[in-house]
This record gives structure tokens, C-alpha cells and sequence, in this order.
């Protein structure tokens, strides 16, 4: 009885030396595509296309008056992002049409294991058509890392206000971003010419660069607000009361921009939605924006 155990113990081992490695199963990661047109017909704005596949949805509510712009609601069903992640969104209006793009809730950028989440939005603004691009706040976690970027073609007469703002942490659950990576590119052209370029860049020891003075001073939140449109100039002063010292603002060819920080998510709110407001000249904001 000896001698078959021995055996059978001896073949076990020589089987389990001569197997190869078991490689390690890829994770799982999310993707989103959205695409939505739309055109203006009979005094209203009307829907031409919608597309959306994967993690990446739009909702568009019922209008109470049909000459209001039409209010898009992006979703993404993963419930945040990491690394990886890859989220694509693509939103044109044309002729006359007008369009109010938002985010159901803040998008959360978790910790990554080296990955990069990448976020892509591309919109087109056509003849006499209006978009406001007013999406709630992305919130970065401590090692996130996260890369995101805008382009917009406007055609002449075309408006474009927009708005992107991160939270780096969130005050009151006592989080601190010490590491990760933060990513943010702007390119905005109209007529195919250039017109507005802005990049961020924050990686590594983010939490002692926002520290520095000449960034965020130690504050957890910041945003960035564009208004491209003729009179842009006219509502500078608006823009500056409601920023207040914790932010500036400038107007030139154009074009207004704007940037704020603050110590925390409600602050930035409660400066933003008034600033917003004057922008948006008398239509009304998403209810999300309204405190």
C-alpha cells in the first residue's frame, strides 16, 4: 500500500512543476458612448438623434413650455469611475437650437491601481444654436487619476457657456487628496479657428501643490467658467460680485473666463449658481444647480 501513495504523490508534484502560471484575469472596466442632436423646428427644440451604449445614458424631461431649451441629462450607470474607465459623449444643436446639458449627480473618480480614467466630450454648436454645458462636480479621490477633456466648434453666431468644476475630496468626510493625477484640457474654436486653449495638469503630491499659493492656497474645490457669445463683456460684472475674493474673472474678444476656488463643495456652489444665473440670462438653471 506503500509504494502506490508514494507514487501517486510523486506524479501530483510533477504535474503541479510543469504547469504554467495562471495569468491574472483582467478586471473589469466600464464604457460609455452618448451621442445626442438636435435642430430647432417650429419655435421649438427638437430631437434628431440620440445614441447611447454601455455605462453612458441621456434623459431628456418633458418640457413644460415648448420654446424653452431642451434640458439633457447625462447618467453614467457605473456609479463612478476608475482606472480604465473610458467615457465618450458627443452633443451637437443645430439650427436655433438650444440646449441645457447636466449631470444627474457628481461624478466620482475612485482609486486606481495605475490605470488612467479617461472622460471625452466633444460638442458642436451650429448657426444661431446655444448650449450650456453646466455638468455637477466631479469629486477626485486620493489616488485617482483622472484625464478629461472639452473641444467645441462653434459656428460664428454660436454660444457656448461652460463650466467644469472638481472637488478634491470632500471637506466634510475629512478626505485629503495626497496622490494621484488630474488632467483637464479645454479646446474651443469657432469657424475652425482657435479661440479658447487652457490645460491642467496635477500629478503626484497633489495635495501639496494645491497647497502653493498661486494654485488653490490650501481650498479643496475649484472650478472654471467660459462664456463664448458676442456681449460676454456686458456680463463681467455680474460674474465678478458673485466670485467675490475667491475668484476673477476677465472678458476680451468675445469671450468671458472665469475661475473660483473654495474651501469646500457648498461654498463653490453658493457662488457659482448666482454667476451662472446672470450667464445664462434668464433661463433658468437645472434644478440640480439650484441650492
Amino acid at each position: 500500500m506503500v509504494k502506490p501513495l508514494a507514487w501517486t504523490t510523486r506524479m501530483y508534484a510533477d504535474i503541479s512543476c510543469s504547469e504554467k502560471p495562471v495569468a491574472a484575469p483582467r478586471m473589469q472596466r466600464a464604457e460609455g458612448r452618448a451621442r445626442l442632436v438636435l435642430h430647432r423646428k417650429h419655435g421649438a427644440t427638437r430631437l434628431s438623434e440620440l445614441y447611447q451604449s454601455g455605462c453612458s445614458k441621456i434623459r431628456l424631461p418633458a418640457k413644460a413650455i415648448p420654446t424653452d431649451p431642451q434640458e439633457a441629462i447625462l447618467i453614467n450607470t457605473a456609479g463612478g469611475l476608475t482606472g480604465g474607465d473610458r467615457i465618450e459623449t458627443e452633443i451637437a444643436a443645430h439650427s436655433d437650437a438650444e440646449l441645457v446639458v447636466t449631470t444627474q449627480a457628481c461624478e466620482r473618480v475612485y482609486r486606481s491601481t495605475g490605470d488612467i480614467a479617461r472622460v471625452t466630450t466633444k460638442l458642436i454648436v451650429d448657426r444661431g444654436a446655444r448650449i450650456a454645458w453646466l455638468p455637477q462636480e466631479t469629486i477626485l479621490f486620493n489616488e485617482g487619476r483622472l484625464a478629461r477633456s472639452l473641444e467645441a466648434d462653434l459656428h460664428d453666431d454660436a454660444e457656448l457657456l461652460a463650466v467644469e468644476s472638481v472637488l478634491f475630496g470632500r471637506k466634510a468626510m475629512d478626505e485629503t487628496v495626497n496622490a494621484g493625477m488630474f488632467r483637464d484640457r479645454w479646446r474651443i474654436r469657432r469657424n475652425g479657428r482657435l479661440v479658447f486653449a487652457d490645460d491642467i495638469r496635477l500629478e503626484g503630491a497633489i495635495a501639496r501643490q494645491l497647497a502653493r499659493p498661486c494654485l488653490l492656497n490650501g481650498d479643496m474645490a475649484m472650478a472654471a467658467v467660459l462664456l463664448i457669445s458676442k456681449d460676454a463683456d456686458t456680463l463681467l460684472d455680474p460674474v465678478r460680485e458673485a466670485f467675490g475674493e475667491s475668484g476673477g474673472a476677465s472678458a476680451f474678444d468675445g469671450k468671458l473666463v472665469a475661475r473660483l476656488t473654495a474651501p469646500d463643495s457648498l461654498s463653490l456652489r453658493r457662488a457659482l449658481e448666482p454667476a451662472l444665473t446672470a450667464l445664462m440670462r434668464g433661463r433658468i438653471l437645472p434644478k440640480v444647480w439650484r441650492i
